[in-house]
């Protein structure tokens, strides 16, 4: 009663004696909910350290793949723009002054990767051409008049220079009671514009240099589909009237097809823009390149397990064709490689795992003795090798003495395997990428889930490739030696310096083999000459009869055919040597991640059943004792949507509402005396928990209103969910 006015004034409270709650650092809660593990820091740093490497190489990427695609639109703008400065007085020119310019920008249907792209876009715009650029979309324009207040009111917001902001407040503000209209928006484009040029005065200095003179106002549409047909058409109309008094250039992103714009808009309207098309980069193309940028390199020691890959990629094709998602889902799998796995401090650098393995703990030496592959290292060594291997913590840690079969041995084992394991699959992918029927597959990620996966030289897909290149014509067997040769000379592997030298061997004997055969006066079988002409499915079909009848008559093969049956053995040799699958390599566990489960049950969601188990079973989620009730009994203490839902999954089609009521009612009131009569007040309550259960069942999609009967309502759902 101390503080019952508080009118009168403030009061001081003392604290509490209770210890004030330690404040987490980052690391500990990236260590919560897990058994006491050591190095959780330096797992959260490393962890860090590596996502920002990658982040920082996918956004490097994202420039390159986008920076032809804005270059080629820039020019498109600048060609523009010089005319509309010259006022030119050729018919043409005036005609298309009269045309609003307009690039469609086609960008795919990986709608949720348009948004880097546009904001790429207006960095680029704002820097190099103009400050007034703006972007909408169709949910922000239902009518002329949104988008017009829209436009204007985001263009009040830029400024030309800096010096200039607080002269121009003024006049901004006193713009804002303006009434939306492109009249207001050319009085404010030209006392803007005149205000610029009196500030820029002969012999100062520029504080927008990379501005153009004029600069246009760049209106970004990025949903074209979208936006209502009408909205577009009296904007286009309208603003054509105006561009004679500032110019205005029109951006439309485009996600299906440019025939989208002769859809929306009649000939009369699209003849009012000057359009010109721009392709963006396949999304299939730019997921192959974040692939080969972040995973088929050996810069990043981080790797997916087949199965990990595997639900990206499905994700990717059968859902958004998303590369932003597709790279959320690897730092997710990152995020969840260094949480759940001990070891994954040693996934780094490898100059710095050794280090950190010399300062290993007995906790992490047992970690390693549990590894599966290390378990199937130890049972394949002799008896006096496992006890070592198992009992002596410095013999596993790779004391000098006994490099052979330690921890420091294994880590370059492992890089050593990634240095060779990445060309070696370029090259098999060179080789086969363009066989009929694709057996491995057309793109690189394919045939590399394929090597993940198990031995590939073991599958049927791989033998049939094998007798497919045994059939290759010359000139395409030479062109794919020469990308072979290409790739293991960018490569870094350290036993592949005697491989290209073999490659380049052969490109020289089939060069002295192409000069023998021009001084050769007797031609010999067609196989000699042709190899190959076409290589589609009749051809190849009607070489392997060929084949079959030459091992039947045995006739003596020809040089080019011993020469290419080498080549295509020396692949296969490669293949077998340095395409085995990584669970093959000791401490394979330590750079993979494995958990496709877990990343599936992130990623993947499934609605339907986290609704079902929520509504009929509410104690998995509220962890309540009161609601674990076993038998399929309702609880009296369960939320009213779960009543009502378990209510109407015994219901048919049709659901009488007065019988529900009365269930609920049954239900909500069982814990109360049956001889007591309920109140009034306590049946109103009553019925309007049960409205308020009824309508957020109808909300979420599982009854809706009937015609059929007034006091009923239609199931929308089937079965137990």
């Amino acid at each position: 009663m101390a503080a019952a006015s508080v009118s009168k004034g403030c009061f001081v409270f003392k604290p509490s004696s209770k210890k004030r709650k330690i404040s987490m650092s980052t690391a500990d809660y990236f260590n919560e909910g897990k058994s006491r593990t050591e190095d959780s820091k330096l797992r959260f740093d490393t962890c860090q350290l590596l996502w920002q490497q990658m982040k920082s190489e996918t956004e490097q990427l994202q420039e390159e793949l986008n920076k032809k695609l804005f270059d080629s639109l820039i020019e498109f703008l600048r060609k523009w723009h010089s005319g509309f400065l010259k006022k030119s007085t050729d018919w043409s020119c005036q005609i298309k002054s009269r045309e609003i310019p307009t690039a469609a920008l086609v960008l795919g249907v990986n709608v949720t990767d348009h948004d880097l792209t546009f904001k790429g876009l207006t960095e680029v715009l704002q820097n190099n051409i103009t400050p007034y650029v703006v972007s909408l979309q169709a949910k922000e324009c239902p009518g002329v008049k949104h988008l017009l207040q829209k436009l204007i009111s985001q263009l009040m917001g830029c400024t030309v220079d800096v010096e200039s902001q607080e002269e121009d407040a003024p006049l901004q503000s006193s713009q804002k009671r303006i009434r939306c209209s492109m009249a207001s928006l050319a009085i404010w484009y030209r006392s803007v514009t005149q205000k610029k040029k009196s500030t820029e005065l002969p012999g100062r200095k520029r504080t927008s240099t990379s501005h153009w003179p004029t600069p246009p106002i760049v209106l970004i549409l990025k949903d074209i589909e979208s936006f209502s047909t009408k909205v577009l058409q009296d904007f286009i109309v309208i603003s054509s009237q105006y561009l004679h008094e500032f110019p205005l250039i029109l951006v439309f992103g485009i996600a299906t097809s440019p025939m989208i714009i002769h859809r929306l808009l009649p000939h009369s309207v699209s003849s009012l823009l000057c359009i010109e098309l721009f392709q963006s980069l396949s999304c299939k193309d730019h997921l192959a390149t974040v692939l080969d940028k972040l995973l088929l390199t050996t810069q990043f020691p981080f790797k997916l397990n087949e199965k990990v890959l595997q639900v990206l990629i499905n994700i990717f094709l059968y859902h958004d064709f998303s590369v932003q998602n597709f790279i959320k889902g690897l730092q997710l799998s990152v995020l969840e490689h260094f949480y759940s796995e001990p070891l994954s401090v040693l996934c780094c650098k490898l100059p710095e795992a050794k280090k950190r393995i010399n300062s290993l703990s007995e906790g992490q030496c047992e970690n390693i003795r549990r590894l599966p592959s290390f378990r199937r290292f130890v049972e394949r060594q002799a008896s006096e090798k496992q006890i070592e291997l198992l009992t002596n913590e410095n013999y596993l840690k790779a004391a000098k003495s006994h490099k052979r079969e330690a921890t420091q041995k294994f880590l370059e084992d492992l890089h050593v395997y990634h240095e060779n394991y990445i060309p070696v699959l370029r090259c098999l992918h060179a080789f086969t990428s363009s066989l009929p029927k694709y057996p491995l597959g057309r793109q690189i990620r394919e045939l590399h889930c394929a090597c993940l996966e198990k031995n590939i030289w073991e599958s049927q897909e791989y033998a049939s490739a094998l007798q497919l290149l045994r059939m290759l014509a010359k000139d395409e067997l030479v062109a794919t030696l020469q990308k072979c040769v290409e790739v293991f000379k960018s490569s870094y592997g350290k036993k592949l310096g005697s491989t290209t030298k073999e490659l380049e061997e052969f490109l020289v004997q089939f060069q002295g083999l192409e000069e023998a055969e021009a001084n050769e006066e007797e031609v010999g079988p067609a196989s000699q000459q042709k190899g190959l002409q076409k290589t589609d499915l009749y051809h190849l079909q009607k070489s392997l009869l060929e084949m079959k009848e030459l091992r039947r008559s045995n006739r003596k093969q020809t040089k080019f055919e011993v020469l290419r049956e080498k080549v295509v053995s020396f692949l296969d040799t490669l293949v077998r040597k340095y395409l085995p699958p990584p669970e093959t390599q000791p401490l394979h566990e330590v750079m993979y991640f494995s958990a496709a489960h877990t990343l599936r049950e992130h990623l993947n969601a499934a609605p339907r059943i986290a609704l079902h188990t929520a509504l009929n079973d509410p104690h998995y989620y509220l962890k309540n004792p009161a609601l674990d009730r076993a038998g399929g009994s309702i609880p009296n203490v369960a939320p009213d949507i779960c009543i009502a839902y378990k209510l109407h999954l015994e219901c048919s089609r049709l659901i009488n509402l007065v019988d529900w009521s009365e269930a609920f009612a049954t239900v909500v009131t069982a814990a109360d005396d049956p001889n007591t009569p309920a109140s009034e007040e306590m049946n109103e309550i009553i019925h309007a928990r049960f409205i308020r259960a009824v309508s957020e069942l109808e909300l979420l999609g599982f009854i809706k209103p009937t015609k059929q009967k007034t006091d009923h309502v239609a199931r929308l759902t089937w079965g137990g969910c």
